[in-house]
Protein backbone atom coordinates (compact mmCIF):
# COMPACT_ATOMS: atom_id res chain seq x y z
CA UNK A 1 0.00 0.00 0.00
CA UNK A 2 1.28 3.39 -0.99
CA UNK A 3 1.46 5.89 1.84
CA UNK A 4 1.32 9.73 1.89
CA UNK A 5 4.11 12.22 2.93
CA UNK A 6 3.50 15.69 3.48
CA UNK A 7 6.74 17.81 2.90
CA UNK A 8 6.14 21.38 4.02
CA UNK A 9 9.60 23.58 3.33
CA UNK A 10 9.73 26.79 2.09
CA UNK A 11 13.53 25.84 0.67
CA UNK A 12 13.07 24.80 -3.33
CA UNK A 13 16.09 22.85 -3.61
CA UNK A 14 16.03 20.79 -0.45
CA UNK A 15 12.06 20.43 -0.62
CA UNK A 16 12.48 18.65 -4.52
CA UNK A 17 15.38 16.80 -3.57
CA UNK A 18 13.41 15.41 -0.42
CA UNK A 19 10.38 14.59 -2.57
CA UNK A 20 12.25 13.09 -5.67
CA UNK A 21 14.17 10.74 -2.75
CA UNK A 22 11.33 9.70 -1.09
CA UNK A 23 9.09 9.07 -4.14
CA UNK A 24 12.06 6.55 -5.19
CA UNK A 25 11.53 4.65 -2.28
CA UNK A 26 7.57 3.95 -2.32
CA UNK A 27 5.77 7.10 -0.74
CA UNK A 28 3.20 9.35 -2.43
CA UNK A 29 4.86 12.68 -1.71
CA UNK A 30 2.82 15.91 -1.43
CA UNK A 31 5.24 19.00 -0.92
CA UNK A 32 3.91 22.52 0.63
CA UNK A 33 5.81 25.48 0.71
CA UNK A 34 3.59 27.40 3.51
CA UNK A 35 1.59 26.43 6.42
CA UNK A 36 -1.39 27.97 4.47
CA UNK A 37 -0.78 25.23 1.36
CA UNK A 38 -0.20 22.83 3.92
CA UNK A 39 -3.64 23.55 5.67
CA UNK A 40 -5.27 23.64 2.53
CA UNK A 41 -4.29 20.16 1.54
CA UNK A 42 -5.01 18.61 4.73
CA UNK A 43 -8.27 19.90 5.48
CA UNK A 44 -10.21 20.87 1.92
CA UNK A 45 -8.01 18.31 -0.79
CA UNK A 46 -8.46 15.75 2.72
CA UNK A 47 -5.29 13.57 2.13
CA UNK A 48 -4.14 11.99 4.70
CA UNK A 49 -0.71 11.96 5.55
CA UNK A 50 1.37 9.08 7.43
CA UNK A 51 4.19 11.19 8.11
CA UNK A 52 4.26 15.09 8.15
CA UNK A 53 8.14 16.51 7.28
CA UNK A 54 8.14 20.29 8.30
CA UNK A 55 10.88 22.93 8.46
CA UNK A 56 10.30 24.68 11.49
CA UNK A 57 9.92 28.21 10.09
CA UNK A 58 8.18 29.07 7.24
CA UNK A 59 7.24 32.22 5.65
CA UNK A 60 4.22 32.06 7.42
CA UNK A 61 4.53 31.08 10.99
CA UNK A 62 6.11 28.02 13.01
CA UNK A 63 5.44 24.98 12.43
CA UNK A 64 4.76 24.34 15.97
CA UNK A 65 2.19 26.54 16.25
CA UNK A 66 0.47 25.31 13.32
CA UNK A 67 0.76 21.32 14.83
CA UNK A 68 -0.72 22.28 18.12
CA UNK A 69 -3.98 24.08 15.95
CA UNK A 70 -4.24 20.98 13.75
CA UNK A 71 -2.79 17.98 16.14
CA UNK A 72 -6.33 16.58 17.28
CA UNK A 73 -8.21 17.05 13.90
CA UNK A 74 -4.60 15.39 12.08
CA UNK A 75 -4.45 12.56 15.20
CA UNK A 76 -3.29 9.93 12.22
CA UNK A 77 -0.14 11.00 11.35
CA UNK A 78 3.27 11.19 12.96
CA UNK A 79 5.41 14.67 12.51
CA UNK A 80 9.30 14.84 12.27
CA UNK A 81 10.81 18.64 12.10
CA UNK A 82 13.87 19.92 10.70
CA UNK A 83 15.29 23.30 11.68
CA UNK A 84 18.66 25.09 10.42
CA UNK A 85 18.08 27.43 14.13
CA UNK A 86 17.36 24.64 16.69
CA UNK A 87 16.84 25.32 20.25
CA UNK A 88 16.01 23.68 23.43
CA UNK A 89 13.06 25.27 24.20
CA UNK A 90 11.76 24.32 20.53
CA UNK A 91 12.93 20.44 20.66
CA UNK A 92 10.96 20.62 24.32
CA UNK A 93 7.79 22.19 22.78
CA UNK A 94 7.74 19.84 20.34
CA UNK A 95 8.41 16.64 21.99
CA UNK A 96 5.27 17.67 24.72
CA UNK A 97 3.21 18.40 21.72
CA UNK A 98 3.69 14.81 20.72
CA UNK A 99 5.72 15.07 17.81
CA UNK A 100 8.21 11.83 16.85
CA UNK A 101 11.53 13.39 16.17
CA UNK A 102 13.29 16.75 16.05
CA UNK A 103 16.39 17.14 13.80
CA UNK A 104 18.57 19.88 12.78
CA UNK A 105 19.66 20.78 9.51
CA UNK A 106 21.39 20.00 8.22
CA UNK A 107 20.47 16.00 8.52
CA UNK A 108 22.27 13.37 7.06
CA UNK A 109 19.77 11.15 4.41
CA UNK A 110 20.84 8.14 6.03
CA UNK A 111 19.93 8.97 9.43
CA UNK A 112 16.75 10.53 8.06
CA UNK A 113 15.50 7.31 6.30
CA UNK A 114 15.77 5.39 9.53
CA UNK A 115 13.69 7.95 11.50
CA UNK A 116 11.02 8.33 8.47
CA UNK A 117 11.00 4.07 8.83
CA UNK A 118 10.37 3.83 12.49
CA UNK A 119 8.05 7.04 12.24
CA UNK A 120 5.89 5.36 9.71
CA UNK A 121 5.81 1.94 11.69
CA UNK A 122 5.03 3.77 14.82
CA UNK A 123 2.10 5.81 13.04
CA UNK A 124 0.65 2.68 10.87
CA UNK A 125 0.07 1.43 14.39
CA UNK A 126 -1.43 4.34 16.19
CA UNK A 127 -3.65 4.41 13.02
CA UNK A 128 -4.88 1.03 13.18
CA UNK A 129 -5.87 1.40 17.11
CA UNK A 130 -7.83 4.66 16.04
CA UNK A 131 -9.39 2.27 13.43
CA UNK A 132 -10.39 0.10 15.62
CA UNK A 133 -11.81 2.17 18.03
CA UNK A 134 -13.69 3.95 15.70
CA UNK A 135 -15.44 0.22 14.48
CA UNK A 136 -15.74 -0.43 18.26
CA UNK A 137 -17.63 3.39 19.15
CA UNK A 138 -19.47 2.74 15.83
CA UNK A 139 -22.30 0.90 17.56
CA UNK A 140 -22.93 4.52 19.09
CA UNK A 141 -24.32 6.46 16.49
CA UNK A 142 -27.25 8.21 16.84
CA UNK A 143 -29.42 6.06 15.35
CA UNK A 144 -28.72 3.48 18.18
CA UNK A 145 -31.13 5.39 19.98
CA UNK A 146 -33.94 3.12 18.48
CA UNK A 147 -37.65 4.16 17.72
CA UNK A 148 -40.08 5.50 15.15
CA UNK A 149 -42.02 7.23 17.43
CA UNK A 150 -42.30 10.76 16.44
CA UNK A 151 -40.14 11.72 20.35
CA UNK A 152 -37.51 9.16 19.25
CA UNK A 153 -37.01 10.85 15.56
CA UNK A 154 -36.80 14.15 17.50
CA UNK A 155 -34.19 12.73 19.93
CA UNK A 156 -32.12 11.36 16.89
CA UNK A 157 -32.38 14.76 15.21
CA UNK A 158 -30.80 16.33 17.92
CA UNK A 159 -28.40 14.00 18.78
CA UNK A 160 -27.06 13.99 15.47
CA UNK A 161 -27.21 17.97 15.74
CA UNK A 162 -25.15 17.49 18.62
CA UNK A 163 -22.58 15.12 17.80
CA UNK A 164 -21.47 17.92 14.81
CA UNK A 165 -20.50 20.75 17.40
CA UNK A 166 -18.42 20.64 19.88
CA UNK A 167 -20.34 21.77 22.81
CA UNK A 168 -19.13 22.58 26.07
CA UNK A 169 -21.85 21.38 28.36
CA UNK A 170 -24.92 19.58 28.13
CA UNK A 171 -28.39 18.51 30.29
CA UNK A 172 -30.40 14.64 29.74
CA UNK A 173 -33.53 14.95 31.54
CA UNK A 174 -36.03 12.06 31.81
CA UNK A 175 -37.27 8.97 34.07
CA UNK A 176 -35.01 6.44 35.01
CA UNK A 177 -34.53 3.93 32.62
CA UNK A 178 -35.26 5.70 29.68
CA UNK A 179 -30.89 5.72 28.22
CA UNK A 180 -29.80 8.24 29.83
CA UNK A 181 -26.47 6.82 30.12
CA UNK A 182 -27.26 5.46 25.94
CA UNK A 183 -27.86 8.91 24.88
CA UNK A 184 -23.86 10.17 26.84
CA UNK A 185 -22.45 7.32 25.14
CA UNK A 186 -23.69 8.46 21.85
CA UNK A 187 -22.94 11.95 22.11
CA UNK A 188 -19.38 11.04 22.95
CA UNK A 189 -18.21 8.34 20.87
CA UNK A 190 -20.45 9.77 18.01
CA UNK A 191 -18.81 13.88 18.77
CA UNK A 192 -15.29 15.29 18.18
CA UNK A 193 -13.83 13.92 21.58
CA UNK A 194 -14.34 10.38 20.79
CA UNK A 195 -10.76 8.91 20.60
CA UNK A 196 -9.92 10.87 23.88
CA UNK A 197 -11.66 9.45 27.76
CA UNK A 198 -14.88 9.06 28.65
CA UNK A 199 -15.58 9.02 32.23
CA UNK A 200 -18.20 7.93 34.29
CA UNK A 201 -19.78 9.02 38.02
CA UNK A 202 -22.68 8.23 39.81
CA UNK A 203 -22.76 11.17 41.47
CA UNK A 204 -26.05 9.66 43.75
CA UNK A 205 -24.18 6.72 45.11
CA UNK A 206 -21.34 8.29 46.64
CA UNK A 207 -21.04 10.15 50.18
CA UNK A 208 -20.08 13.63 50.08
CA UNK A 209 -16.77 13.44 51.45
CA UNK A 210 -15.79 10.43 48.61
CA UNK A 211 -17.57 12.31 45.92
CA UNK A 212 -15.24 15.10 46.12
CA UNK A 213 -12.27 13.60 46.29
CA UNK A 214 -12.93 11.18 43.49
CA UNK A 215 -13.82 14.51 41.48
CA UNK A 216 -11.17 16.62 42.34
CA UNK A 217 -8.35 14.45 43.51
CA UNK A 218 -6.13 14.56 46.22
CA UNK A 219 -3.10 14.87 47.37
CA UNK A 220 -0.90 13.08 50.13
CA UNK A 221 -2.20 13.81 53.64
CA UNK A 222 -4.83 15.67 52.35
CA UNK A 223 -7.21 14.08 54.82
CA UNK A 224 -6.91 11.30 56.61
CA UNK A 225 -6.15 7.43 54.51
CA UNK A 226 -5.05 10.08 51.68
CA UNK A 227 -1.47 8.34 51.67
CA UNK A 228 -0.81 8.69 48.03
CA UNK A 229 -1.91 11.23 45.41
CA UNK A 230 -5.21 10.36 43.86
CA UNK A 231 -5.83 12.35 40.01
CA UNK A 232 -9.54 13.37 39.94
CA UNK A 233 -12.15 12.37 37.86
CA UNK A 234 -11.96 15.70 36.10
CA UNK A 235 -8.25 15.05 35.23
CA UNK A 236 -8.68 11.62 33.99
CA UNK A 237 -11.50 12.78 31.33
CA UNK A 238 -9.11 15.72 29.98
CA UNK A 239 -9.66 16.24 26.59
CA UNK A 240 -13.12 14.28 26.87
CA UNK A 241 -15.72 13.58 28.33
CA UNK A 242 -17.43 13.38 31.95
CA UNK A 243 -20.73 11.93 32.56
CA UNK A 244 -22.60 13.11 35.93
CA UNK A 245 -25.43 10.97 36.63
CA UNK A 246 -27.68 11.61 38.91
CA UNK A 247 -26.24 15.38 39.37
CA UNK A 248 -29.33 16.44 41.38
CA UNK A 249 -28.25 14.31 44.12
CA UNK A 250 -24.46 16.64 44.42
CA UNK A 251 -24.37 18.67 47.63
CA UNK A 252 -24.56 22.36 47.22
CA UNK A 253 -21.14 22.89 48.03
CA UNK A 254 -19.98 20.81 45.44
CA UNK A 255 -22.09 22.22 42.65
CA UNK A 256 -19.68 25.48 43.59
CA UNK A 257 -16.94 23.95 43.02
CA UNK A 258 -17.78 22.40 39.41
CA UNK A 259 -18.79 25.67 38.27
CA UNK A 260 -15.81 26.77 38.92
CA UNK A 261 -13.84 24.03 37.55
CA UNK A 262 -16.00 24.45 34.21
CA UNK A 263 -15.60 28.08 34.18
CA UNK A 264 -11.68 28.34 34.55
CA UNK A 265 -11.28 25.18 33.04
CA UNK A 266 -8.52 24.30 36.28
CA UNK A 267 -9.23 21.95 38.62
CA UNK A 268 -7.07 21.50 42.18
CA UNK A 269 -6.70 18.91 44.15
CA UNK A 270 -7.86 18.91 47.42
CA UNK A 271 -4.70 19.82 49.60
CA UNK A 272 -3.13 20.82 46.77
CA UNK A 273 -1.62 24.06 46.19
CA UNK A 274 -1.06 24.46 42.14
CA UNK A 275 -3.79 24.82 39.57
CA UNK A 276 -4.22 21.70 36.64
CA UNK A 277 -5.38 23.00 33.53
CA UNK A 278 -8.11 20.78 32.03
CA UNK A 279 -10.55 20.70 28.79
CA UNK A 280 -13.52 18.71 29.57
CA UNK A 281 -16.93 18.47 28.17
CA UNK A 282 -19.56 18.17 31.16
CA UNK A 283 -22.69 15.67 30.52
CA UNK A 284 -24.94 15.45 33.59
CA UNK A 285 -28.26 13.73 33.84
CA UNK A 286 -30.77 13.64 36.08
CA UNK A 287 -34.69 11.72 36.71
CA UNK A 288 -35.75 14.97 38.22
CA UNK A 289 -36.11 18.41 37.05
CA UNK A 290 -33.16 21.03 37.62
CA UNK A 291 -34.78 23.66 36.40
CA UNK A 292 -37.58 23.22 39.19
CA UNK A 293 -34.87 22.21 41.79
CA UNK A 294 -32.83 25.47 41.09
CA UNK A 295 -35.96 27.66 41.47
CA UNK A 296 -36.44 26.09 44.80
CA UNK A 297 -33.02 26.48 46.16
CA UNK A 298 -32.54 22.55 45.84
CA UNK A 299 -29.80 23.24 42.85
CA UNK A 300 -27.21 25.63 41.82
CA UNK A 301 -28.86 27.98 39.46
CA UNK A 302 -25.93 29.44 37.92
CA UNK A 303 -24.54 25.74 37.78
CA UNK A 304 -28.52 24.93 35.82
CA UNK A 305 -27.98 27.60 33.35
CA UNK A 306 -24.18 26.97 32.82
CA UNK A 307 -24.85 23.02 31.99
CA UNK A 308 -27.93 23.89 30.32
CA UNK A 309 -26.37 24.95 27.28
CA UNK A 310 -28.49 22.34 25.58
CA UNK A 311 -30.93 19.79 27.10
CA UNK A 312 -31.80 16.44 25.76
CA UNK A 313 -35.41 15.35 27.36
CA UNK A 314 -35.84 11.63 26.93
CA UNK A 315 -39.67 10.69 26.67
CA UNK A 316 -40.58 7.72 29.03
CA UNK A 317 -41.78 4.52 26.83
CA UNK A 318 -45.68 4.67 27.83
CA UNK A 319 -45.90 7.74 25.84
CA UNK A 320 -43.81 5.89 22.42
CA UNK A 321 -45.51 2.53 22.88
CA UNK A 322 -44.96 2.13 18.85
CA UNK A 323 -41.33 1.84 19.86
CA UNK A 324 -42.21 -1.38 21.30
CA UNK A 325 -42.19 -2.23 17.77
CA UNK A 326 -38.54 -2.46 17.17
CA UNK A 327 -36.96 -2.30 21.18
CA UNK A 328 -38.90 -5.98 22.03
CA UNK A 329 -37.05 -7.66 19.01
CA UNK A 330 -33.94 -6.51 19.47
CA UNK A 331 -33.41 -7.40 23.11
CA UNK A 332 -35.09 -10.81 22.26
CA UNK A 333 -32.36 -11.77 19.83
CA UNK A 334 -29.78 -10.41 22.20
CA UNK A 335 -30.61 -12.86 24.86
CA UNK A 336 -31.18 -15.33 22.62
CA UNK A 337 -27.73 -14.88 21.21
CA UNK A 338 -26.43 -14.71 25.16
CA UNK A 339 -28.52 -17.77 26.80
CA UNK A 340 -28.36 -19.81 23.14
CA UNK A 341 -32.28 -19.48 22.86
CA UNK A 342 -34.57 -19.69 19.67
CA UNK A 343 -37.24 -17.71 20.24
CA UNK A 344 -38.60 -16.15 17.52
CA UNK A 345 -42.23 -15.91 17.42
CA UNK A 346 -44.21 -13.38 19.83
CA UNK A 347 -47.79 -14.19 20.33
CA UNK A 348 -50.54 -11.39 19.36
CA UNK A 349 -51.29 -11.87 23.29
CA UNK A 350 -48.02 -10.98 24.35
CA UNK A 351 -48.13 -7.90 21.96
CA UNK A 352 -51.41 -6.42 23.88
CA UNK A 353 -49.83 -7.06 27.31
CA UNK A 354 -46.76 -5.72 26.16
CA UNK A 355 -48.47 -2.29 24.58
CA UNK A 356 -50.54 -2.49 27.56
CA UNK A 357 -48.64 -2.23 30.29
CA UNK A 358 -47.78 1.58 32.12
CA UNK A 359 -44.00 0.89 32.11
CA UNK A 360 -43.07 2.71 34.65
CA UNK A 361 -39.16 1.58 34.54
CA UNK A 362 -39.00 2.42 30.83
CA UNK A 363 -36.83 0.57 28.44
CA UNK A 364 -35.06 -0.82 31.71
CA UNK A 365 -37.91 -2.42 32.69
CA UNK A 366 -38.49 -4.15 29.36
CA UNK A 367 -35.32 -5.39 28.82
CA UNK A 368 -35.69 -6.88 32.01
CA UNK A 369 -38.83 -8.35 31.37
CA UNK A 370 -37.39 -9.49 27.98
CA UNK A 371 -34.73 -11.24 29.78
CA UNK A 372 -36.68 -13.31 31.98
CA UNK A 373 -39.39 -14.52 29.55
CA UNK A 374 -36.23 -15.89 26.98
CA UNK A 375 -34.34 -17.19 29.89
CA UNK A 376 -37.02 -19.43 30.91
CA UNK A 377 -38.75 -20.29 27.11
CA UNK A 378 -38.55 -24.07 26.22
CA UNK A 379 -39.06 -23.16 22.41
CA UNK A 380 -39.45 -20.96 19.97
CA UNK A 381 -42.80 -19.07 21.26
CA UNK A 382 -42.19 -15.94 23.41
CA UNK A 383 -43.39 -17.53 26.63
CA UNK A 384 -46.82 -15.16 28.00
CA UNK A 385 -46.77 -16.69 32.24
CA UNK A 386 -43.28 -15.13 32.50
CA UNK A 387 -44.08 -11.64 31.83
CA UNK A 388 -45.60 -11.41 35.34
CA UNK A 389 -46.57 -7.71 34.71
CA UNK A 390 -47.85 -5.73 37.70
CA UNK A 391 -51.67 -5.87 37.17
CA UNK A 392 -51.52 -8.28 34.19
CA UNK A 393 -50.55 -11.61 36.24
CA UNK A 394 -51.58 -14.22 34.57
CA UNK A 395 -53.35 -17.10 36.49
CA UNK A 396 -50.99 -20.03 37.23
CA UNK A 397 -51.82 -23.77 37.72
CA UNK A 398 -51.31 -24.69 40.79
CA UNK A 399 -51.14 -28.10 42.66
CA UNK A 400 -54.63 -28.69 44.76
CA UNK A 401 -52.49 -28.31 48.00
CA UNK A 402 -51.47 -24.64 47.22
CA UNK A 403 -54.70 -23.64 46.55
CA UNK A 404 -57.92 -23.03 48.72
CA UNK A 405 -60.79 -25.84 48.51
CA UNK A 406 -63.46 -24.75 45.93
CA UNK A 407 -66.54 -26.28 45.48
CA UNK A 408 -68.11 -24.66 41.87
CA UNK A 409 -71.87 -25.12 41.33
CA UNK A 410 -74.75 -24.40 38.13
CA UNK A 411 -76.36 -21.28 38.24
CA UNK A 412 -78.54 -21.84 35.33
CA UNK A 413 -81.72 -23.25 37.26
CA UNK A 414 -80.54 -26.82 36.59
CA UNK A 415 -80.19 -27.16 40.39
CA UNK A 416 -82.37 -26.85 43.52
CA UNK A 417 -81.33 -25.06 46.43
CA UNK A 418 -81.42 -27.94 48.43
CA UNK A 419 -79.69 -30.14 45.89
CA UNK A 420 -76.63 -27.43 45.99
CA UNK A 421 -77.01 -28.10 49.64
CA UNK A 422 -76.84 -31.54 49.41
CA UNK A 423 -73.85 -31.49 46.82
CA UNK A 424 -71.95 -29.09 49.11
CA UNK A 425 -71.84 -31.22 51.89
CA UNK A 426 -71.53 -34.62 50.24
CA UNK A 427 -68.67 -32.99 48.63
CA UNK A 428 -67.03 -31.99 51.66
CA UNK A 429 -67.30 -34.92 53.59
CA UNK A 430 -65.94 -37.23 50.41
CA UNK A 431 -62.69 -34.37 50.82
CA UNK A 432 -62.66 -35.43 54.48
CA UNK A 433 -62.65 -38.55 54.64
CA UNK A 434 -66.40 -38.96 55.64
CA UNK A 435 -64.71 -37.07 58.95
CA UNK A 436 -67.51 -35.36 61.09
CA UNK A 437 -65.61 -33.03 62.62
CA UNK A 438 -62.78 -32.29 59.48
CA UNK A 439 -65.85 -31.80 57.31
CA UNK A 440 -67.58 -28.96 59.54
CA UNK A 441 -64.53 -27.17 60.33
CA UNK A 442 -63.70 -27.31 56.26
CA UNK A 443 -67.17 -25.95 55.70
CA UNK A 444 -67.43 -23.34 58.46
CA UNK A 445 -70.15 -24.73 60.86
CA UNK A 446 -70.71 -26.76 63.79
CA UNK A 447 -70.47 -30.69 64.45
CA UNK A 448 -73.92 -30.94 65.41
CA UNK A 449 -75.40 -28.60 62.84
CA UNK A 450 -73.40 -30.56 59.83
CA UNK A 451 -75.02 -34.05 61.86
CA UNK A 452 -78.23 -32.71 61.25
CA UNK A 453 -78.15 -31.87 57.78
CA UNK A 454 -76.35 -35.15 57.07
CA UNK A 455 -79.27 -37.00 58.62
CA UNK A 456 -81.35 -35.07 56.57
CA UNK A 457 -80.36 -35.78 53.21
CA UNK A 458 -79.58 -39.77 54.33
CA UNK A 459 -75.71 -39.49 53.81
CA UNK A 460 -74.58 -42.35 55.59
CA UNK A 461 -71.06 -43.96 56.81
CA UNK A 462 -70.05 -40.41 58.46
CA UNK A 463 -67.59 -40.82 61.58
Amino acid sequence: MIETLLIIEDEKLLGSELSRHYRTHGWEVVLASTLAEAKNLLFKKRIEPLLILSDMNLPDGNALDFMEAVKKEVNYAEWLFLTGYGSVPDSVRALRLGAYDFLEKPCDLDRLDLVVASAARSAVIQRRVIDQTKQGHRRYSPDAYLGHSSQAQNVRQLLTKLTEVPFSALIIGGESGTGKGLVARILHYGGFRALQPMIEVNCAALPRELLESELFGHEPGAFTGASSRHRGLLEQADGGTLFMDEIGEMPLDLQAKLLKVIEDHKVRRLGGEKEISVDVQIVAASNCDLEKMAQDGRFRADLYHRLSVFRVILPPLREAVEDLDELVPLFVAEYNAKAGRQVKHIPDEVWHKLKAHDWSGNVRELRNVIERCVLFSDGNIFPLQWLQLPSQSTPEKTDSTDTKPCIYLPLDGSMALDDMDKFIIKTALDRADNNLTAAARALGTTRETLRYRVRKYNLNNVE
